[in-house]
């Protein structure tokens, strides 16, 4: 991924910009169940980093949860896939919101909250690449917010084509990322957003 970095140096990260973690939870730890293979196994390390930078500089963050309708799912209420992951489990006091759908603006006060706190940015975290991130990600460019993909802390799993055709989890996470780029976000790297923050 080739980054603008005319765009990097320009950013004022810290001004109203919230930190979206989205759907970091256990049930994604069983891959078989979401296709077999997955690329960026180090996502989470990745967004714990960040976490943990934003809560050092007290800047506004939200997790994100999903909460499947379908019973069988790893994610849905009831099921220990549902929770946190530990290494990036909320404290308390910050903000939860859980989402019944891919968007986390779909039936859900975030953007609600988002103005209410006077948020212009967004860095956005999180599973997986090419579902709920770039659902997400659309919708915030759509909404106005200057949005920023952690390109390396996303990660996605391996996909079966229409045709029966597989296709490798890296393929799927690449295209998607390409398809965000400067059109809904910036994508950037944690080392290049850290380094804005820090």
């Amino acid at each position: 991924m080739i980054f603008n970095r005319l765009i990097i140096e320009a950013m004022d990260i810290k001004q109203n910009c919230a930190l979206l973690l989205i759907d970091l939870q256990k049930g994604f730890e069983d891959i078989k169940y979401w296709g077999g293979g997955r690329n960026n196994l180090k996502a989470e390390e990745y967004a714990a980093k960040i976490l943990h930078v934003w809560r050092e500089n007290n800047l506004p963050l939200f997790h994100i949860k999903h909460c499947s309708t379908n019973s069988k799912s790893p994610l849905a209420e009831g099921n220990t896939g549902n929770d946190f992951l530990k290494l990036v489990t909320p404290l308390k006091g910050e903000v939860v919101i859980k989402k019944y759908v891919n968007s986390a603006f779909i039936g859900t006060t975030l953007k609600e909250q988002l103005a209410a706190k006077g948020i212009s940015k967004l860095v956005i975290v999180g599973l997986t690449t090419d579902h709920c991130i770039s659902t997400t990600t659309r919708m915030a460019g759509n909404y106005g917010y200057e949005t920023y993909l952690i390109e390396d802390a996303t990660a996605t799993f391996d996909k079966i084509g229409v045709k029966g055709e597989k296709y490798k989890a890296q393929i799927i996470h690449d295209t998607a990322l390409a398809s965000l780029h400067e059109e809904f976000a910036t994508v950037i790297n944690t080392a290049d957003l850290l380094k804005l923050v820090r």
